[in-house]
């Protein structure tokens, strides 16, 4: 079992297996030119795997793969295959864009992947072309359609923003609604490489967005999920994840490894250490070492404040949000 200095058990591993992506989002990295990390850089899906593996053995239950936009990395499937077999009983999960989906749906189902969680902002094709800086609504949705038909759970993530996107935060839930999948609206995180224009909901105003339509009742947190849990009258389940109030951190059970081999106690946090010279000698307990003195680490709550928002200078895109 796994415990961090504050007596929390962590049993949840993000894994960031590129920081590359094929958008550039309004409140991710707007303005930052495509380009990637030279692959000698990376961790092999071996080295990360020998990682995993050892994380799962000391406790690891839950996984989730993220990027950048993780399905840009070639091979993912084979990645997860190696996941899958090392214990099927894992939670094992992706975080994406669904941009790529309808073409490596079905792969990554067969290698064992359980559930996606995929990121949709509008069901207007000129705004989610606003917020991603592309023209891409048609096939993420046609990678939502393609996850649900091959048997994946599925969770759609929205990050509401005032006066772009805002005024679809009903559409979307009823888009999730029609579909029996669950959205889970996000508050935006501030960062420095986000876009200076922006600025989105609090958790308040979201939930009055939703109550123009909709009487709602509060069923709370499940577990250690970030996420607050919200009844609509008809039964339909929505959840808000609120980063700006301290109970969001107080059953945190996670933490992130980006593809460079850095080990991240929070994802508002800017510290980490590096397994990445353990991984590439093979050396598991050195590795092990490592992640129990990040777990001594990891802070009490993350640096947002309600009164006092704190802007991180860790691009959210190496860490997987």
């Amino acid at each position: 079992m796994l415990i961090d200095g504050h007596g929390r058990k962590v049993d949840y591993l993000r894994v960031s297996v590129t920081e590359r992506c094929n958008f550039r989002c309004q409140y991710c990295m707007p303005d930052k030119p495509f380009s990637w990390v030279p692959r000698e850089n990376l961790l092999s899906f071996e080295e990360l795997f020998l990682f995993i593996k050892a994380a799962m053995d000391e406790g690891i239950t839950k996984v989730r793969i993220t990027g950048g936009e993780p399905l840009l990395r070639e091979g993912l499937d084979k990645f997860v295959g190696m996941i899958y077999k090392h214990n099927n009983d894992v939670d094992l999960a992706l975080t994406t864009n669904g941009y790529l989906l309808k073409q490596t749906a079905q792969k990554l189902k067969d290698a064992g992947l359980k559930r996606l969680n995929i990121s949709l902002d509008s069901l207007k094709p000129e705004i989610a072309q606003k917020i991603a800086q592309k023209n891409v609504l048609k096939d993420v949705l046609e990678g939502i359609e393609t996850a649900l038909k091959v048997g994946l759970k599925v969770k759609i993530n929205m990050v509401p923003l005032k006066g772009i996107n805002d005024d679809e935060i009903v559409d979307i839930l009823d888009f999730c609604k029609a579909r029996g999948i669950e959205v889970r609206y996000i508050e935006y995180m501030e960062n420095a490489l986000a876009s200076t224009e922006i600025k989105g909901l609090l958790g308040k105003e979201i939930l009055d967005k939703v109550k123009e339509k909709y009487v709602i009742n509060k069923v709370g947190r499940e577990g250690a999920s970030p996420s607050f849990s919200y009844l609509t009258d008809d039964g339909y389940k929505f959840g808000l994840i609120d980063p700006h109030k301290h109970d969001f951190c107080e059953d945190c059970n996670r933490i992130r490894l980006t593809a460079e081999g850095n080990l991240i106690p929070c994802l508002y946090f800017d510290e980490a250490m590096s397994i990445k010279e353990a991984v590439k000698e093979g050396d598991v307990p050195k590795a092990v070492e490592v992640l129990r003195q990040v777990l001594k680490d990891k802070p009490e709550k993350n640096r947002w404040d309600e009164d006092d928002n704190e802007s991180s200078a860790r691009a959210f895109y190496e860490t997987g949000g």
